[in-house]
């Protein structure tokens, strides 16, 4: 690459940089509904023409943010979960719980861009789904080796749910028994609702410790879906 290459590829890494912290701004200040690639522009003192040319319509846009959040998110639970010995999968699961709540309290607005209300007229691309996957990833991972290792604890499954929860397991985790995987998906449902209910205010007046509180729900958590104290 020549030296004039290398200028304008640092260059166009920089504007696009600017942009998505532009259109993050301005998700704090009025959510990602109300996202405008004009308003965007204006900020940076840029003509629309030229914003175009980095991010051709609002949802491309959209998109490069609701990427960047679940990576975020997903590297600093998988960062809290390295620090974590392989064989306390109590712990393991508790610290990727942890690190979910803490991330959104600290990108409220990223949080909500990707767990919160979908945005009018915006469909999420496949391009989002590696991203997405970091959490869910870990959380599989840390029951899959349980599984190979000491074992599940035996978990309950109505017979008519038997059919969904192999469907869920083929789909997800094809190692794990079908009881783990219909557990999963209910403990994800549930991680992501306390971190919302928190995060969007449902708790005020209701929980007050909440740090301890949502401490003690994740290895509540993690007892479901069949991982015992070492």
């Amino acid at each position: 690459m020549s030296t004039a290459q290398g200028a304008r590829a640092r260059a166009r890494i920089e504007v696009t940089a600017a942009i998505k912290e532009a259109a993050r701004r301005q998700l704090a200040a009025e959510g990602a509904a109300k996202l405008s690639l004009r308003a965007v522009a204006r900020e940076l003192g840029m003509v629309s023409s030229a914003l175009y040319r980095y991010f051709p319509s609002r949802d491309e846009l959209l998109t490069a943010l609701i990427i960047d959040a679940y990576n975020s998110l997903g590297e600093a639970a998988e960062t809290a979960h390295a620090d974590v010995a392989q064989g306390d999968f109590v712990q393991r699961w508790r610290v990727v719980c942890e690190a979910v709540r803490g991330w959104a309290l600290a990108h409220p607005h990223e949080y909500a861009l990707i767990y919160g209300s979908p945005v009018p007229g915006y469909a999420a691309p496949q391009t989002t789904v590696p991203a997405a996957s970091r959490v869910g990833l870990l959380l599989i991972g840390v029951l899959r080796d349980a599984h190979r290792g000491p074992g599940l604890a035996d978990l309950p499954l109505p017979a008519e749910l038997r059919p969904e929860a192999e469907r869920m397991a083929a789909d997800l985790a094809p190692d794990l028994p079908p009881e783990a995987a219909a557990a999963l998906v209910a403990a994800w449902a549930e991680l992501f609702g306390l971190v919302g209910f928190e995060l969007f205010g449902q708790f005020h007046r209701v929980v007050e410790d909440r740090e301890t509180f949502f401490r003690h729900a994740a290895v509540r958590l993690a007892h479901g879906v069949g991982l015992v104290l070492p």
